[in-house]
């Protein structure tokens, strides 16, 4: 008899290691589905790689004289580094520019752009875009004694834009709005738009207005004129969907906290 109580005995020890096993077997999908893999790749990496602009002052900029690279869109690049990492310094800055922030996202070499990327519906349907954290219109940036007043004194004359920036529609579209005509000439970045503005290659310089406060000197002006509202948006690979949606509720709580109205006071951007 007292043999049968310890065998049952070790029987409900047995069951009870098995059932334990079990259960903690049946926790661990359960456990690592909590996180998605997006966030996941990035906290397993220990590091977030964030797209940002190296020649925007105010923005995304790179002081020649320090190497540091500071701004508006990399402030927001250190809080989302915080959310996801719980350390803003863990952020890895990836100078990108209009024509190659997309491959960059697409190659995964980056997992978010924070770049002055405007949304937009053809941009939407190849990449994730969050809620936009900065809303500006397009503007233009002329020499003070080129006697250009107003957008219609373009008319005739050559604009230079960023390549693969939503600048160039939009110029073509108020001009045609206008009724008048105007060249468009690319340049791969903004340094090399404002060269060609100083040595007379084209009579104005446009993209945002916020973007072109940064290249105002002693001999130029910006317009008075304003079109086609831009909103930024930080874009991340399509399909990231976890990324997104994290991406999106720290923007909405910036918003709320004051966090985002304080870093754009901080920059001087309205």
């Amino acid at each position: 008899m007292k043999n049968l109580k310890l065998l049952f005995l070790g029987i409900v020890i047995f069951l009870g290691f098995v059932i334990t096993g079990c259960s903690q077997q049946a926790q661990k999908p359960q456990e690592s589905s909590a996180v998605p893999p997006d966030i996941k790749a990035i906290k397993d990496r220990g590091i977030l790689n964030v797209g940002v602009k190296y020649d925007v002052p105010k923005f995304g900029y790179k002081d020649p004289k320090t190497g540091k690279v500071e701004g508006f869109e990399i402030d927001i690049a250190h809080e989302m580094a915080k959310k996801i990492l719980g350390n803003p310094d863990k952020v890895n800055l990836i100078a990108v520019t209009p024509k190659t922030r997309g491959p960059l996202l697409d190659n995964g070499e980056v997992d978010m752009v924070i770049a002055t990327f405007t949304i937009t519906p053809e941009r939407e349907k190849s990449f994730n875009f969050s809620i936009p954290y900065f809303t500006d219109g397009v503007a233009l940036l002329v020499k003070k004694d080129s006697g250009i007043k107003s957008f219609t004194d373009l008319n005739g004359k050559t604009i230079g834009v960023a390549q693969s920036a939503t600048t160039k529609g939009a110029i073509e579209a108020e001009a045609k709005a206008k009724g008048i005509k105007v060249n468009v000439l690319e340049f791969a970045s903004y340094p090399e738009i404002k060269a060609a503005l100083e040595s007379g290659r084209v009579q104005a310089f446009s993209t945002d207005g916020a973007i072109l406060y940064g290249y105002v000197d002693d001999s130029t002006t910006i317009l008075p004129d304003r079109f086609a509202p831009q909103n930024y948006g930080i874009a991340m690979k399509k399909g990231n969907d976890g990324l997104l949606k994290l991406v999106n509720s720290t923007l909405e709580e910036m918003q709320k906290d004051g966090t985002l109205q304080k870093l754009k006071e901080k920059w001087g951007l309205k």
